[in-house]
């Protein structure tokens, strides 16, 4: 019944070495990888009896809290100098029961990671959405499309083309706001996603949508989506146009907030879009003040909302998540009581 459970984060376990978005994304990574693996280790033996945590020399385990460093379930792995992290992950992947993988969605990578982890330990080890639903929500032109045929508002209405004061150039599979930038004038917005298409970028060119920045985390079953909680996202827009993300703030966990039912019907709408989507799901969006909610991409994948959930709510996700490998009412009913005891 007990499982061991490998967390991988790329990021934190040296994915991106080199990279020019590393230095950026590496706290967000960290941060989730963290909360992961606290959670998991939050969980009784009985039901989580050993995480295998991935990491590299810029992001070793933390000394505290005290649960990371004592807990003798708890162990770091680290690939070899020039090893493939793929590679890594899939043979890591062999000796776990399950897996729990944060990874950007740019170049397909969060998608690599899913069939690494299905070929190398079989389907029911990948903790998370299906190969179909990443195949999806990896491109945001292509999310927005499906998210469209729901009936789901999105920036590419012609309303938003219309009244648009400012237009973003983005990566299509981008993760956070790396290489995102907002112009005032269409023209050069469609001049600079040339030059980048060019260059070899796959970029996407929408409106930018006047409102608030808001998040969704969902916790995404076979029978459908659970709204989770409502966040604010704090987007940094410099003298450039260079998009920064600067964090994210939790505003409502309780349907408290008067934009609730709306935003509980675009989770439902989003889980129709993208059939096979699992566990923890975030949705990015714009609160228009007139609109309502327009979507902007979907995160299949845990995000940096999740860092500090399960004690806003007060129950155990990472226990839900682990519950939903199984069909066994059994092993669901044990991590459920798990979840339920440390709430």
């Amino acid at each position: 019944m007990s499982a061991s459970v490998l967390v991988l984060e790329f990021l934190s376990a040296g994915g991106l070495q080199g990279d020019p978005a590393e230095a950026e994304l590496m706290p967000l990574g960290v941060a989730m990888r963290d909360a992961m693996m606290h959670d998991l280790l939050a969980l009784p033996p009985t039901v989580v009896r050993s995480v295998g945590v991935a990491v590299c020399a810029a992001a070793p385990l933390p000394a505290v809290p005290v649960v990371a460093s004592q807990d003798p379930r708890v162990r770091a792995l680290q690939a070899a100098p020039g090893e493939d992290l793929l590679a890594f992950l899939a043979a890591q992947a062999r000796g776990f029961d399950a897996a729990w993988v944060v990874a950007p969605e740019s170049g397909g990578l969060l998608a690599a990671c899913e069939a690494a982890v299905r070929q190398a330990a079989g389907p029911r080890a990948w903790l998370g959405s299906s190969a179909l639903a990443l195949a999806t929500s990896s491109l945001k032109s292509r999310t927005l499309e499906a998210l469209a045929g729901q009936g789901v508002a999105t920036p590419f209405d012609a309303m938003w083309a219309a009244q648009a004061r400012r237009w973003v150039v983005k990566p299509d599979d981008g993760a956070g706001a790396v290489a995102t930038q907002v112009l005032a004038d269409h023209a050069a917005a469609e001049a600079l996603a040339q030059r980048r298409r060019a260059a070899g970028e796959a970029v996407t060119l929408q409106p930018w949508v006047e409102g608030e920045a808001l998040s969704l985390s969902l916790l995404c079953r076979e029978r459908g989506a659970e709204l989770l909680s409502l966040n604010r996202q704090h987007i940094g827009v410099d003298a450039a146009g260079r998009v920064a993300f600067e964090g994210v703030e939790r505003l409502c966990t309780d349907g408290s907030d008067p934009r609730w039912p709306r935003l509980q019907s675009l989770a439902d709408a989003t889980w129709r879009a993208l059939p096979g989507l699992r566990g923890f799901v975030g949705i990015d969006l714009v609160w228009h003040p007139q609109a309502g909610p327009v979507a902007i991409e979907v995160n299949a994948r845990v995000s940096c909302a999740y860092v500090g959930l399960s004690q806003a709510l007060g129950r155990h996700v990472a226990g839900e998540i682990l519950a939903l490998r199984s069909t066994d009412p059994v092993a669901v009913a044990v991590a459920a009581e798990a979840a339920d005891a440390i709430a």
